[in-house]
């Protein structure tokens, strides 16, 4: 079963940066479209930001501006680049990916554990 690997997470005060990464680890054949979503206390999981295999990007409007998702396809790696960090994104995030192993014949969709991201002073 493949998992996505996460990593960055962690405590940072209002205004600073953080980087996560994602990784799909094993036999991948390729990936598709890629994504990271949050899960607050309480509150659905919402999207965050998604990149296309060719780099096309879309954000919510709330982190618009001050994250970043880029991806390095030889890698098989996400990243979120999240700076000017307020205390309403504190939440677990989540990566998202649709792949296909080169033992499948289609893509699937998998998540990531999700890490801990919390601002505050």
């Amino acid at each position: 079963q493949v998992q996505l690997v996460e990593s960055g997470g962690g405590l940072v005060q209002p205004g600073g940066s953080l980087r996560l990464s994602c990784t799909a680890p094993g036999s991948i054949f390729s990936i598709n479209a890629m994504g990271w979503y949050r899960q607050a206390p309480g509150k659905e999981r919402e999207l965050v930001a998604t990149i296309s295999r060719g780099g096309s990007t879309n954000y919510a409007d709330s982190v618009k501006g001050r994250f970043t998702i880029s991806r390095d396809n030889a890698k098989n790696t996400v990243y979120l680049q999240m700076n000017s960090l307020k205390p309403e994104d504190t939440a677990v995030y989540y990566c998202n990916a649709d792949l296909r192993k080169w033992s499948q014949t289609t893509f699937y969709n998998y998540w990531g554990q999700g890490t801990q991201v919390t601002v505050s002073s």
